[in-house]
């Protein structure tokens, strides 16, 4: 039997239109960024140039961000705007047992900077994703990459982690489900730029 719990018509509908209103007008602000703008080109730029020569693009992010890497991974190993030749794109999400044994062994700071120094090589780009721009193993994971001379990307939202990465993509918000559509349309964005420039139709 269905639960049947109390509503107020008035207020969900000013909720819904709120959050449409933030959504929209975080989007707006991001439009009209120019920074965010050439930072996405320029990423773009980055991650062609990598892939061209062979190189691979991973990606690594905690709780939805963890789903943002998964969903970008997908984009470029499948397909975004049209059929193309498969793009060398891993989301360092995926794998539990190698997540669970390094966290247990290690501590969880560590789950995705290790996987970076056992899959990464020089040229690769990683890209890493934190709403907060603080999340430790996010950080921990660039300066990893930089270390051994990956190229390193942040998305993160006004409080960045620019120190740490050579490339950062810090969109026009402080609220997380706002910075997670941001993010995500930025991934859509960069991905469809490296699909044109390396398979054109």
């Amino acid at each position: 039997m269905l639960t049947s719990f109390p509503r107020d018509d008035q207020a969900e509908r000013a909720f819904t239109t709120d959050f449409l209103t933030r959504s929209a007008e975080g989007m707006a602000a991001f439009r009209d960024d120019a920074a965010c703008l050439n930072m996405m080109v320029d990423i773009a730029d980055r991650i062609s140039a990598s892939l061209d020569a062979g190189g691979k693009l991973m990606i690594a992010g905690n709780g939805g961000s963890a789903a943002d890497a998964q969903h970008i991974a997908g984009e470029f190993t499948a397909r975004l705007m049209y059929d193309r030749r498969p793009l060398a794109a891993l989301a360092l999400t995926t794998d539990t047992s190698g997540m669970t044994a390094i966290s247990n062994d290690y501590g969880y700071d560590h789950v995705f900077s290790r996987q970076v120094a056992a899959l990464g090589r020089p040229g690769d780009v990683f890209v890493g994703i934190t709403t907060s721009g603080r999340s430790p193993n996010i950080v921990r994971a660039l300066d990893e990459a930089q270390r051994l001379g990956l190229t390193t990307v942040a998305f993160c939202g006004l409080d960045g982690v620019a120190t740490h990465a050579d490339h950062a993509l810090c969109v026009p918000s402080s609220w997380t489900p706002i910075i997670q559509q941001l993010h995500i349309t930025a991934a859509h964005i960069i991905c469809g730029l490296v699909e044109r420039r390396l398979c054109p139709q």
